[in-house]
């Protein structure tokens, strides 16, 4: 396993971060826990939660693992979120003061610890001002319930809103953001990526395999059955099957992901893995393992080094579409500048 800082902080975490939103709903208990021990006994140290992930069970089982294990508590770095109803009330969501004083103690008390590591917004919040927002972040921080705190799911000026208005105001500031990022989901790279180097912003990718599809799982034109995300449910989310399975460039990246592979002999995850690990601005890579054997497979991942031409052509073969204006090609050129001048 790698290290690396979190974010602009002095913190330092694994180069690949334990997603534990399957704990309590596709794993079980006693298979969450020895998900945690295997991840540990790698060399992570990085585990991601959220207050929705099984309605809290997911912080509770990690905390019942804390609780055991106090060796591992002092080497975790521990993450969670907030911002998702956790009730049918009007107050029971939001970046609102009166819903994240409540939303935060509930975490510490589920996760059984004084102090969240990094405490992130799952989401921006339309209705509550963001300087409401940010003074709780800050206030949490001085008082100790959190050490950082960072975002999700942010738009390029949403996290550079937030940097700008902490800083002026003298308050803490954010050290990370959780977009979701893949070789098959690449439009951060337009607006978000630019906004996390402006800022020192480190970036903490989900659903780093694409729902699975990186994986070489699913094959075209053949509609995904048995015990896996979309066999059990074909239209879930953003990966939804016939979207993705009518869109050509799914199967050229995946042919490219599973080519690479087979040079290296190792499985695709590990290509596709390898190759976000490396994009700048990462920090670490969530990874969401359903089973102990997956999440082998994946912490692999570390240990691969694509060569310049490999990361070259995944790069290109999975370089997002864009309209001309403004991020295409030419639209880009007007944004650049050569040092010697001239045109």
């Amino acid at each position: 396993m790698h290290y690396r800082t979190l974010g602009n902080s002095g913190a330092v975490v694994s180069t690949y971060a334990l997603g534990t939103m399957t704990f309590g709903a596709e794993a079980t208990e006693e298979q969450s826990r020895a998900i945690l021990d295997d991840y540990f006994a790698a060399g992570g140290n990085f585990i991601d939660t959220a207050d929705v992930y099984s309605s809290g069970v997911s912080e509770e089982i990690i905390g019942r693992w804390l609780a055991d294990r106090a060796d591992a508590r002092d080497r975790a770095v521990v993450a969670t979120k907030g911002r998702f109803p956790m009730g049918q009330a009007p107050n029971d969501v939001g970046t609102s003061r009166r819903h994240l004083v409540r939303a935060l103690d509930d975490s510490l008390r589920r996760l059984g610890v004084e102090q969240i590591d990094l405490y992130q917004l799952h989401a921006w919040d339309p209705i509550t001002p963001l300087e409401e927002t940010l003074r709780f972040l800050h206030d949490a921080v001085t008082s100790g319930k959190m050490a950082y705190y960072g975002f999700s799911n942010f738009l390029g000026w949403q996290l550079t809103k937030a940097v700008h208005v902490a800083k002026a105001q003298g308050w803490s500031a954010p050290v990370t953001l959780q977009p979701q990022y893949s070789l098959l989901v690449r439009e951060i790279e337009s607006e978000i990526v630019p906004a996390s180097l402006d800022a020192g912003i480190g970036l903490l990718p989900w659903s780093p395999l694409g729902g699975g599809w990186l994986s070489g799982k699913y094959k075209r034109d053949q509609p995904p059955a048995g015990a896996t995300r979309l066999g059990e449910n074909p239209k879930r989310g953003m990966e939804a099957w016939e979207a993705r399975n009518a869109d050509p460039r799914t199967w050229d990246v995946i042919a490219e992901v599973e080519e690479t592979a087979g040079r290296h002999g190792v499985s695709p995850s590990q290509v596709a893995l390898a190759w976000l690990a490396d994009r700048p601005a990462v920090t670490s890579v969530i990874l969401g393992a359903r089973t102990v054997e997956q999440l082998a497979d994946n912490l692999a991942a570390a240990e691969l080094r694509l060569t310049a031409g490999e990361t070259e052509r995944l790069t290109e073969i999975s370089r997002p579409r864009v309209g001309v204006y403004p991020y295409g090609p030419m639209a880009q050129e007007q944004r650049s500048r050569k040092l010697e001048g001239g045109r």
